[in-house]
């Protein structure tokens, strides 16, 4: 898992969702509420939601970024796993989901991230 984990917290705006994003160069964030993880937003979460002005090929307009909350927008059925559960447990739920990262917590608060890349590293490192 990652322990340098970006997060943003639900009265954040989707603006700053995706400066994150991109300043950071990552795909998931979970969305807080105090400690406690309440929900996560993607990169693919920005794009769905985005209309795209590409006449010149850098601009991109973000309009909805503006009307909609991060609250909107997140995904809210959220998984997460507990810091102390074993790499095949991890591997099973990404495996058996359709997304891509899984927020790390002890108790509720948020201490990491692993994501499917995560997993690949890891079983890259073992050959």
């Amino acid at each position: 898992m990652s322990t340098d984990v970006a997060s943003v917290n639900i009265t954040q705006s989707i603006k700053d969702v995706s400066e994150l994003i991109e300043a950071r160069n990552i795909r998931h964030v979970p969305v807080v509420s105090g400690d406690e993880v309440i929900g996560m937003m993607s990169k693919t979460d920005l794009q769905k939601i985005s209309f795209v002005n590409n006449t010149d090929g850098d601009n991109v307009s973000t309009a909805m970024y503006d009307i909609l909350s991060i609250e909107q927008v997140m995904t809210k059925d959220l998984m997460t796993v507990q810091s102390s559960d074993t790499i095949h447990r991890v591997a099973d739920i990404l495996s058996e989901n359709e997304f891509h990262a899984l927020p790390v917590v002890e108790e509720k608060k948020l201490v990491g991230i692993v994501t499917t890349t995560d997993l690949i590293k890891y079983l890259v490192e073992q050959f």
